[in-house]
């Protein structure tokens, strides 16, 4: 563990955000510095309150450093004025890990993939005996991680906005997947989301090794434009290496996720790993929750819940491989958001809107594909199984891919994507 002229020990400090990662945060410094806690919610009832402060106490302190939640909009909080004031203070819980240890780090980031490719990367280093642990975006915090050894290796999954935020963190590894216009509405501009993103690559010293992917225009661009310490590895996504002949893992149809699995691939290579054991638990990965899951599988019929997708960019990565599918999608569409597939691989696909926003999902896609709209969810699933009942083709597939946030109708994509599960359930269950 670091000590030597650590910013966050012994000092006093602020962490702004009580979810995960704030909490996390609290545990592990509040032994180390003087730590006082604030949150939006003013509701907020949890064991804390004696370290929690008002607002007016805050203007009052000289805190040392800020540590803020990702999921925090500088521009659009209670504290707004005061963190513009304090720029320079702030950072995440990424730059509290990295100035406590100098683990080696594998850190992942891009628009799409990105926790997928994180849980792949963390199932192979674990296969082959590595102490890895994965944290971040993916839901555990960094600095819940107890009996961290010098062996140690952290799989980090890295939102632009913890990228964002970050002052002093660095990675040994370093991924950034894909770079899709996401995250407008808080970065304001295209231009500052590829930032964020590359930030990751930034912050890397000599020695230290980035994979990008190779044809990815914005990405591209940006690395012409700038040097970087770090040796750049270009990742070819298109063409798939003989390793793929040896996967039959029914997972990494979609070119999606044998994009993510090339830069499995990639890294792997770097940290000479075991082939054999790496193949065996690729063909093992049964994928994450509401990603790509394949949650019926029967007769003339797949069911695919990808939940996940807030974006058309990650639904096409499946649609186009995707043939007599019917397509569901809904909730919030992302600002400046574009379907890119040609009206040539839509010729088989069928989409069904639902939700609120349906009329601005339709404005997009009615000269492409044949597009219905629905009130909900429940009306959407209701129309295709009569329609697959009553047509009797061999095979069908379903693709739950809503291609919007879910803060329409839903806490959140997982609860989007368990939603979806229980209604295939008594579906399915019913005689159709």
């Amino acid at each position: 563990m670091k000590i030597f002229n650590n910013i966050f020990l012994g000092k006093k400090i602020l962490i702004y955000g009580l979810g995960k990662s704030g909490i996390s945060s609290y545990n592990f410094l509040k032994k180390r510095s003087d730590v006082y806690l604030f949150d939006d919610n003013s509701k907020i009832n949890s064991k804390f309150n004696q370290k929690i402060i008002s607002f007016k106490q805050i203007q009052k302190i000289n805190f040392d450093s800020i540590i803020i939640s990702p999921g925090i909009d500088i521009s659009n909080c209670k504290l707004s004025r005061f963190l513009k004031k304090n720029l320079l203070k702030i950072h995440t819980d990424l730059d509290v890990l990295f100035s406590f240890y100098d683990n080696e780090s594998i850190t992942i980031t891009g628009t799409n993939g990105k926790s997928t490719t994180a849980k792949i990367l963390h199932d192979v280093l674990t296969d082959q005996k590595i102490d890895s642990r994965l944290i971040g975006n993916i839901g555990n915090p960094a600095l819940s991680e107890k009996n961290i050894t010098k062996k140690t290796m952290f799989v980090i999954e890295a939102s632009s906005y913890q990228l964002d935020y970050s002052k002093i963190f660095r990675s040994k590894y370093s991924a950034i997947l894909n770079i899709s216009p996401d995250h407008i509405e808080r970065h304001k501009t295209l231009n500052n989301y590829v930032n964020a993103k590359f930030k990751l690559l930034e912050s890397q010293i000599r020695g230290s090794c980035a994979y990008v992917k190779k044809d990815d225009e914005l990405i591209k661009k940006k690395i012409k434009k700038n040097k970087y310490k770090g040796k750049i590895y270009k990742v070819q996504t298109s063409k798939f290496n003989k390793k793929f002949n040896k996967i039959t893992n029914k997972y990494f149809i979609s070119d999606g996720n044998k994009e993510n699995l090339s830069f499995i691939l990639k890294i792997s290579s770097k940290l000479k790993l075991n082939k054999k054991k790496l193949i065996k638990t690729i063909n093992r990965f049964k994928g994450l929750d509401y990603r790509q899951q394949i949650i019926f599988d029967k007769k003339n019929l797949t069911i695919i819940n990808d939940s996940k997708s807030t974006s058309f960019a990650s639904s096409e990565n499946v649609l186009k491989n995707l043939n007599d599918a019917y397509w569901i999608l809904g909730g919030i569409p992302k600002k400046g958001d574009k379907f890119k597939l040609s009206k040539t691989k839509c010729k088989n696909l069928k989409a069904f809107i639902f939700g609120s926003y349906h009329k601005k999902f339709l404005k997009i896609l009615k000269n492409k594909l044949n597009v219905k709209s629905f009130k909900n969810l429940q009306e959407t699933l209701k129309a295709i199984f009569l329609e697959i009942n009553n047509q009797k083709s061999k095979n069908n597939i379903i693709f739950f891919s809503p291609a919007g946030a879910s803060f329409d109708s839903f806490k959140n994509f997982e609860d989007r994507g368990y939603f979806f599960n229980q209604l295939i359930k008594k579906s399915t269950n019913a005689k159709r």
